[in-house]
């Protein structure tokens, strides 16, 4: 894996999580590998709940993590759906990939070929959110071997953000009693 095509191109590697930031850096990503004529690998990096590795709680059992393992796919082909509707799909070669392990980790030991770009979505962060989660933009940043094109969120994003806000569900409601009087 990781490794440049017969042709000379390489591959465009992308996260994906379903959130709207998410899917600006997956369109995006479709984008720059429609112009560079690459491989678009769409990924979706899971753990098991309560964590991976020797600090996890407890072993999983097998059933549990096929079971775990079987709904990321299903997220993921759900988001690729959602993203691409039309049958001819982002117009590249596609690669749906779910990898077991922390986002940022995954996705920087995906795209390790010479020719790879490693796409990821910045998003919105507040400081609960950074101190309680690494930030997987800037593992990436730190840590691949390839070009890594930051994506960040779409104008879309914030006013979806301002409207969740404290009072945000008044203000959708004002909103969309605004968008159906026709004003």
């Amino acid at each position: 894996m990781g490794r440049v095509r017969g042709d000379g191109t390489g591959r465009v590697v992308v996260g994906v999580s379903g959130s709207l930031g998410g899917l600006t850096a997956l369109n995006r990503a479709a984008e720059e590998a429609r112009r560079r004529r690459a491989e678009l690998w769409a990924v979706l990096a899971w753990e098991a709940p309560g964590g991976d590795g020797p600090t996890s709680r407890a072993a999983v059992p097998e059933p549990l993590l096929r079971e775990w393992r079987a709904l990321a796919e299903g997220r993921l082909l759900a988001v690729l759906a959602e993203a691409f509707p039309t049958a001819d799909g982002p117009g590249v070669p596609l690669s749906a990939v779910t990898s077991r392990g922390s986002a940022g980790r995954a996705l920087v030991e995906l795209a390790c070929g010479e020719g790879d770009l490693l796409v990821v979505g910045t998003g919105r962060r507040g400081r609960l959110r950074r101190m309680c989660a690494p930030s997987v933009t800037r593992y990436c940043l730190a840590h691949a071997t390839c070009p890594v094109l930051a994506v960040p969120p779409s104008p879309l994003a914030a006013e979806v953000s301002a409207l969740r806000g404290p009072g945000g569900g008044r203000r959708l409601r004002a909103e969309m009693r605004r968008l159906g009087d026709g004003r």
